[in-house]
């Protein structure tokens, strides 16, 4: 842990001073497009053409029976995130549809985001061959000019090794949490997961729309939910993880929720 890492850790919120602390650090970029990307129409009632790069710090702090989590990010949102770059150079390299529409994308501005997360571990043991069960519950929330939500929900897995890592493998944000890390105990683990989760959402800006200034938006929800279950395999170096999504409709004018995979890759150095 670095000088400004312990720093983080003190100063942080919801961090608990007696735990494990682990630091992460994290670059990512999003982009977001309406449903039809063959038109460069403004489409008024879709959600606006948007990018977002962005540059993380985390601190985890784990004291066996808790897991707290606070990520603070800084980015860019609008043309300099390169997330036209990206999605056209993508596109053109597997021969998807080519986007027409990102001049009318969010404009750009700076972002500032905080995140925290806190997750308790219930373990139960089930007589059945070794198995075991557990329920990880969680509340959380974010303050930002990207998201400022509040949030609560509940992650329950069945299958081995159980304590191998907490509550699952981490999606981007705004999602369920997990944990990043894991530490078998064996060749072998396993388990299968399910978790359910709802924010109150005051400030999404890829549906309200730039902070200042006027952007395309929409007229988003304040509650959603998302739904989510997978399977994770742990090796001794590796975790490999599948998750299945689905997430409530975001905005009012929204045809229907969104269903999605992910996958994560997991090494352990």
């Amino acid at each position: 842990m670095p000088a400004y890492g312990r720093w983080l850790s003190r100063n942080l919120p919801m961090l608990a001073t007696d735990g494990h602390k682990r630091i992460g650090y994290a670059v990512g970029q999003n982009m977001f497009t309406p449903d039809n990307i063959d038109t460069t129409t403004l489409q008024r009632d879709d959600r606006p053409y948007a990018g977002w790069f962005f540059a993380e710090v985390s601190i985890t702090s784990e004291t066996g029976a808790r897991l707290d989590t606070a990520a603070l990010s800084v980015g860019i949102v609008g043309p300099w995130s390169a997330a036209e770059w990206t999605q056209k150079r993508w596109h053109e390299t597997f021969g998807f549809q080519d986007p027409k529409g990102r001049e009318h994308q969010l404009d750009n501005e700076p972002t500032l985001n905080l995140t925290i997360d806190r997750q308790w571990r219930y373990i139960t043991p089930v007589t059945l061959g070794g198995f075991a069960a557990d329920m990880t519950p969680h509340i959380g929330g974010a303050l930002g000019n990207v998201f400022t939500y509040a949030a609560i929900g509940a992650t329950f897995r069945f299958g081995q090794d159980l304590i191998d890592d907490f509550g699952g493998p981490p999606r981007l944000s705004p999602s369920l949490p997990g944990a990043a890390h894991f530490k078998p105990r064996d060749d072998f683990g396993w388990y299968l997961f399910a978790g359910v989760g709802g924010r109150a959402v005051a400030r999404n800006i890829f549906l309200d729309g730039n902070s200042f200034g006027s952007s395309h938006n929409v007229d988003k929800k304040t509650l959603v939910g998302d739904a989510q279950a997978g399977l994770a395999l742990i090796f001794p170096r590796f975790r490999i993880t599948y998750t299945l999504v689905y997430r409530s409709k975001e905005f009012h004018t929204q045809d229907r929720g969104d269903r999605f995979g992910a996958i994560s890759l997991t090494a352990r150095f």
